[in-house]
């Protein structure tokens, strides 16, 4: 048969199928399954239990795996009987961040619903962007698949997390331990978005995360400022005054050898980049901004997917409560985060922070250190052959033709598919800039749901040949 005889039928059988596949993704929508609260372990076990039960309905060999946390689910099925076509893992994850504030919501975050808006239709609740909704879409395609002839195009492993949005404390034991059965040629992960909203991208880049926190001591209690101000040291100035050093007037961070390992872009991915047109005003603008900040001597979208950071999270010292209380803090404490790109070390990168800190204080102050995360950059190469495939595919479906793009964020297990089971991964996903995940009326657009399933039908087509 020819590539549409065998496309055509699971694309025609998608569309047909959009009512019941919506209504299997609001009825997982509305198990609560928040993994950093106690309260919704059972939910998140109810949430494991329905994704295995949904996939064994596919034919595949499913089961719950337990962790010191919350539930693995682990997937097998065969492709074709004659074995063509790649063996590929599918990463997603179960579990959704909290819902507070609670008043903000304009209904129940996990009464999940379609509902109209200005813009289209959308599927309103907790995780629908976040990850159920994409997770979904994967599985949809599959199904269609599979109704229309009778086995999956190739060997698919299903991984689907349920601690992503706490930390996955338990993720790289349990890859670790099952690494041999984990192996495949390549990951696929649907946790990102359209390029603004409308270019489908695969994500290429990730940024690697380093939090740092410290806590800067001087008098060994508050003091009255009209008593003790201008002679004694105050850690709220000392603070300022080193938080302020970071940047040089160009954005350049000031952290010794803090680019090593940055990376120049190719000429061609620049190329790439430049062609997307980004509206740097509007990005900006849509947050109540209008001018750029970081480094001058780069484009605003190489410096929110391919340039290091340096940023000031939280600051806080001496008396912040109503009213007025001339105090001279004993203790002034910042929150800082590094996103990181290319080979860039963050745990070198968090010893010349330190030093470079330590350096700067007066002889009257101490600090105290605390750890928070710290993991590399991931760059996937596009050399292997289904990453173009997949581009053309996307290509296919969309209005506009897909693209290599960075990503600002952090997405650890990208770097672990390839630190610990040897393969590179792919990151496709649906997801548009005002679908407010983690936020209140976190919303996933029907059309991502919809089109982002037709996708992964035809990634799934182009990769099996």
């Amino acid at each position: 048969m020819s590539d549409d005889s065998v496309l055509a039928p699971v694309l025609a059988r998608i569309d047909a199928d959009l009512p019941a596949a919506t209504d299997r993704l609001i009825d997982l929508l509305r198990i609560p399954s928040i993994s950093t609260d106690p309260a919704y372990k059972a939910d998140c076990d109810r949430a494991a239990d329905w994704l295995v039960a949904d996939l064994a309905s596919l034919g595949v060999k499913a089961e719950k795996r337990a962790t010191p946390g919350h539930p693995m689910v682990v997937g097998h099925v065969d492709g074709p009987a004659d074995g063509t076509g790649p063996h590929i893992l599918f990463y997603g994850h179960y579990d959704v961040q909290p819902v507070d504030p609670l008043d903000l919501w304009a209904r129940d975050p996990f009464d999940a619903a379609i509902e109209d808006t200005a813009k289209g239709k959308v599927i309103r609740g907790r995780g629908a962007a976040d990850d159920k909704g994409q997770l979904m879409t994967f599985i949809e395609a599959c199904r269609a698949w599979k109704a229309e002839h009778g086995t999956l195009p190739c060997k698919i492993t299903f991984f689907l997390e349920g601690e992503e949005e706490s930390g996955s404390p338990s993720l790289v034991p349990f890859m670790t331990e099952n690494a041999d059965e984990l192996k495949a040629e390549l990951a696929l992960i649907c946790d990102t978005g359209l390029f603004e909203s409308r270019v489908p991208a695969i994500m290429t880049m990730l940024r690697g995360l380093l939090g740092e926190e410290f806590t800067i001591t001087g008098p060994d209690k508050d003091l009255h400022s009209g008593m003790y101000g201008g002679l004694a040291m105050n850690p709220a100035r000392v603070m300022t005054r080193i938080l302020g050093n970071l940047f040089d007037d160009d954005g350049v961070i000031q952290v010794p050898a803090l680019y090593e390992g940055v990376p120049e872009l190719s000429p061609e991915l620049k190329a790439q980049w430049d062609g997307l047109d980004f509206d740097h005003a509007q990005f900006l603008g849509d947050v109540g901004l209008s001018i750029p900040a970081g480094e001058t001597s780069v484009t605003p979208l190489e410096m929110i997917w391919a340039r290091p950071t340096a940023e000031i999270n939280g600051m806080w010292s001496g008396y912040t409560g109503a009213g007025f209380k001339t105090v001279l803090p004993s203790q002034a404490s910042a929150k800082i985060s590094f996103r990181l790109v290319g080979t860039q070390d963050p745990y070198a990168i968090r010893k010349n922070f330190r030093a470079w800190v330590e350096a700067q204080l007066p002889g009257d102050c101490k600090i105290a250190w605390k750890d928070h995360s710290c993991s590399p950059a991931s760059q996937m190469s596009t050399d292997h052959p289904a990453f173009e495939a997949a581009r053309r595919a996307l290509t296919d479906e969309w209005p506009d033709p897909a693209a290599y793009a960075g990503c600002g964020g952090s997405i650890p297990i990208a770097g672990y598919f390839k630190s610990i089971l040897g393969m590179d991964a792919m990151l496709v996903g649906w997801g548009k800039d005002d679908d407010q995940i983690h936020s209140p009326n976190e919303k996933y657009d029907l059309e991502s749901f919809h089109k982002g399933t037709r996708s992964w039908a035809r990634i799934l087509a182009a990769m099996a040949g």
